[in-house]
């Protein structure tokens, strides 16, 4: 254990999955280094052999917490949630629970993950069509699930993962030019999120690493 140390997130400022880690250290005030892993300069930091050291699947992010390297951004959440508890991001009753993980997965498992950059890169000159195809597929049933899960946010009325997930995902539309007229649930949940600071403060336009022309 390294209780003296604050915690170290290797991430990119447009990674989505990085983002979703952000939210929730940033939702659970748990103050927190970064190391900036470019995914495109010189080939993508990613793929270098020390970075390979922390993460062997060469992806962001990774979080050292705890003496303890943790990957794979639902893995790592979960893990924030079952060491520092409040506030939480998971209801208490069963029922709610599971649809907090099934649009989680839904989001983290079946859209981002065919929209990620090194799947990109083998699409090559269809890339744009490739991620508007797949994002739209995925917001149509997410659409619907949500119609049926929400409140103020994606289950009922308190923040939980799936919104941790639902706003860098709809990031990721806008920059693949989706059309989101079709999803107004998906619209306006992600409109209130980002009224809250610990979206602000999280937002790929406020990190370190962010280029200039791109910073808020």
């Amino acid at each position: 254990m390294e209780p003296t140390k604050k915690p170290l997130l290797y991430g990119y400022f447009r990674s989505s999955c990085t983002w979703r880690v952000r939210i929730a250290l940033a939702f659970k005030g748990i103050e927190y280094d970064q190391q900036a892993i470019n995914l495109v300069k010189d080939g993508g930091l990613q793929l270098s052999d020390e970075y390979k050291q922390v993460n062997p699947m060469q992806q962001v992010p990774a979080l050292h917490i705890d003496g303890v390297t943790l990957s794979q951004s639902l893995a790592i959440i979960e893990y924030l949630e079952e060491t520092r508890p409040n506030p939480p991001l998971f209801p208490r009753e069963p029922k709610k629970r599971a649809q907090v993980r099934m649009i989680s997965d839904q989001i983290a498992s079946g859209i981002q993950p065919l929209q990620n950059l090194c799947v990109l890169q083998k699409i090559g000159e269809t890339k744009q069509e490739w991620a508007k195809h797949f994002i739209t597929r995925g917001f149509q049933a997410l659409e619907k699930m949500l119609q049926i899960t929400s409140g103020s946010y994606c289950v009922g009325d308190e923040v939980t993962v799936a919104d941790l997930c639902l706003v860098p995902q709809v990031a990721n539309a806008v920059r693949f030019k989706v059309d989101l007229s079709p999803y107004p649930t998906i619209v306006r949940i992600n409109e209130s999120l980002l009224q809250m600071e610990a979206f602000q403060v999280s937002h790929p336009s406020r990190q370190p690493d962010t280029p200039e022309e791109l910073r808020a």
